[in-house]
């Protein structure tokens, strides 16, 4: 197992958020690594490790609710405003002006809002399976619930009450045994779902996740786990004892997101670049079709046979593509 560097701290935006950090610290501008959900730094140990030694500076914090930063308790500590604000506090804390952002599943959500949100602090933007969409003609939530019905995910997690907090909790093993999985093989010739206003995912997938996650048994499950056993354990040990609520509260910040982003300018204006995974059926790869229109300057790059996982399913290539787009473009 890669080892990561060692744990650091910085007084960010009002919490203390964990961080780990690697490469020469003359390099810039540097990367900063921002995980999904449910991960953690950790889930960049492959490109902890590959940046740092071709190098680049890389920083990759646990983000707000996760691992070693702290959780506040209101939900509304969540929201976008939050989630932006604590990498500039970050970027404050280590005295940068200006870093590149990536960002994978929800993290890519947040790093796309930073050259909207916080232009200045922004040199470049990378988005891992997660494109960059105009804002929704109507609340998200709306959305997910018109195309996906009650028990979709991020529907079920606006209500607490529902407890899809305390299932993953009371079987975080089994959760990161379901989730971390390469994904089933698409048949033969399947055509690629069409993703409307801002949601990629299949309606063909099952996507009740407390309640898959509360009857799974991985003696039943064909797809090959994509975790050591000792990276499973991080992830295990890690969420066994933060619990699930505060990335979940991510998710319970949409409605409000949306509602807090009327007006902003969606249109992007740093080199980008979007990283694609063929088999990713929650963000696949006609997802980001139509980004062009929202960022002049944009490339893509699709990496085949990867579901969602990207950056540890296909760990090289991802490393690759990055070293290599970093380098073409800032040297």
């Amino acid at each position: 197992m890669i080892e990561m560097p060692p744990l650091q701290f910085a007084q960010s935006n009002g919490i203390r958020m964990g961080y780990y950090e690697a490469g020469p610290v003359t390099d810039t501008p540097p990367i900063v690594l921002c995980h999904g959900w449910p991960e953690l730094a950790f889930s960049w140990r492959y490109q902890i490790k590959a940046l740092s030694e071709a190098g680049i500076r890389v920083i990759a914090p646990d983000q707000r609710g996760y691992g070693a930063t702290d959780r506040p308790e209101p939900v509304e500590a969540y929201d976008m405003e939050h989630l932006t604000g604590d990498l500039v506090g970050l970027l404050d804390h280590l005295g940068i002006d200006k870093a590149i952002f990536v960002g994978h599943d929800w993290g890519g959500f947040v790093v796309w809002q930073m050259p909207l949100r916080h232009p200045t602090r922004v040199a470049g933007v990378v988005g891992v399976n997660t494109p960059h969409w105009d804002r929704a003609p109507i609340d998200p939530i709306a959305l997910f619930r018109q195309r996906f019905g009650e028990h979709m995910y991020i529907v079920q997690f606006q209500d607490p009450a529902r407890g899809p907090d305390k299932i993953f909790g009371s079987r975080v093993e089994e959760t990161f045994d379901a989730f971390m999985r390469k994904p089933a093989a698409r048949p033969p010739g399947a055509p690629e779902e069409q993703p409307i206003a801002g949601i990629g995912a299949s309606p063909r997938i099952n996507l009740a996740f407390p309640q898959m996650i509360a009857n799974y048994d991985a003696r039943h499950d064909p797809r090959t786990p994509i975790l050591s056993a000792e990276e499973k354990k991080v992830f295990v040990d890690t969420f066994t004892k933060t619990g699930f609520t505060g990335g979940i509260n991510w998710y319970r910040n949409f409605t409000r997101n949306w509602e807090r982003s009327k007006g902003l300018d969606h249109h992007i204006h740093v080199p980008s670049l979007m990283i694609m995974a063929e088999n990713d059926a929650v963000l696949p790869p006609s997802a980001a079709d139509g980004m062009e229109k929202l960022i002049a300057d944009l490339e893509k790059y699709l990496v085949k046979d990867s579901g969602h996982w990207t950056q540890q399913e296909k760990p090289e290539e991802v490393s690759a593509k990055l070293i290599e787009w970093r380098t073409r473009r800032f040297g």
